[in-house]
Order: C-alpha cells, then sequence, then structure tokens
C-alpha cells in the first residue's frame, strides 16, 4: 500500500498551568500518538496544537521540540472560551504520511481529554 496524507487528533489536560505540566501532558500526547501509529518524526508533515484559553505559561510546540520534531513544522493556537468547556485541555492535530487507512490511524484521548471523545478511548 501507498503511504497516503492522514490527519490524526488527539487532546489531553494538563494538571496546572505550568511550564513542567504543559511540558509533561505534551510529551505524553505526542508520544502516545506517535507510537500508537507507528509514527516516525521524516513521516510527519505538521502539527497543529491548540490550547483552552486557560493555559497560557508555555508553548506546547516547545515541548514538542524536544522529542526530536526540530524539522516538523508547529503551530499553537488557542481555542475560544466556550463556557462547560473541558478546563485546562491540550489538543493537537497531527498530518503526516502513513499507510494506514483512515479507519485504522489511532486517535489519542487522555486524562480528562477521554470525555471529548469517549467513543475513540480505550
Amino acid at each position: 500500500m501507498t503511504a497516503r496524507v492522514r490527519a490524526i487528533r488527539g487532546a489531553t489536560t494538563v494538571d496546572a498551568d505550568t511550564p513542567d505540566a504543559i511540558r509533561k501532558s505534551t510529551q505524553e500526547l505526542v508520544s502516545t500518538l506517535l507510537e500508537r501509529n507507528g509514527l516516525e518524526p521524516d513521516d510527519l508533515v505538521s502539527i497543529i496544537f491548540t490550547t483552552t484559553p486557560d493555559i497560557t505559561a508555555a508553548f506546547p510546540a516547545t515541548s514538542a521540540r524536544d522529542l526530536g520534531l526540530d524539522d516538523v513544522p508547529l503551530l499553537g493556537c488557542q481555542e475560544i472560551d466556550v463556557p462547560g468547556a473541558v478546563a485546562l485541555c491540550l489538543r493537537v492535530l497531527v498530518t503526516c504520511y502513513t499507510e494506514r487507512s483512515q479507519r485504522e490511524v489511532v486517535h489519542v484521548y487522555l486524562q480528562g481529554a477521554r470525555s471529548l471523545r469517549a467513543d475513540l478511548v480505550d
């Protein structure tokens, strides 16, 4: 099968709005997503990170760079402030090349973000 461009979603929450908590959650989310989908940095086209407005202490992209993603274009954005939304939530959209079909890609939801897509959680 030929590799195709796919988008893979994921989300997690951070324990607190601190650089260390953001780093830990970002790295856990990105590492898990890459592992579960059998991806290497060279397979990645780009990664977009979004955070809820209550995350301001650090950029998730900086934490992802520490995983060896120096050559991958990374972008950070802020989610809109929706009443009742999951707090301290960090989301990711990974665009990559993979031989997996759309149904075979594994979307990753961790910690308090599991409620966002309970249908996709192990």
